[in-house]
């Protein structure tokens, strides 16, 4: 069995660089942007427990701002189980992470996407 636990350096800058254009984009109020580029963060973060925890805990507070209680909900439910299924890399690759995609599917990602994962990818 392989164990998450730190997500590799340069994996790591294009994971802060999709929170940074998250929180530019919701300073502006592009709340559908902002939105984006969460399910981005999500999508690079969720094998590694931090980043995948601190994703569901965004989508969590962006959810409350809109008053969105199903969103809420889902959060809070992702945020029981999503880390520790990062710790031992068993997550639906690709998933966006919101409660609006049922939270063990599998999703197409976007290449840009699929090719710096590709780069950080752990071997086995």
């Amino acid at each position: 069995m392989k164990f998450n636990t730190t997500i590799p350096i340069g994996l790591r800058a294009f994971y802060l660089n999709e929170l940074s254009l998250y929180r530019s984009s919701l300073q502006s109020g592009n709340l559908p942007q902002a939105w984006h580029h969460l399910e981005r963060s999500h999508i690079l973060g969720q094998s590694y427990p931090l980043e995948h925890t601190y994703t569901h805990w965004l989508m969590l507070k962006f959810g409350l701002r809109q008053r969105n209680i199903k969103e809420v909900l889902g959060q809070v439910i992702r945020l029981l189980v999503g880390g520790w299924k990062s710790f031992i890399d068993h997550v639906p690759l690709g998933n966006t992470g919101g409660s609006n995609v049922p939270p063990l599917k599998r999703m197409e990602m976007p290449e840009d996407l699929v090719k710096i994962l590709k780069k950080y990818q752990k071997t086995q």
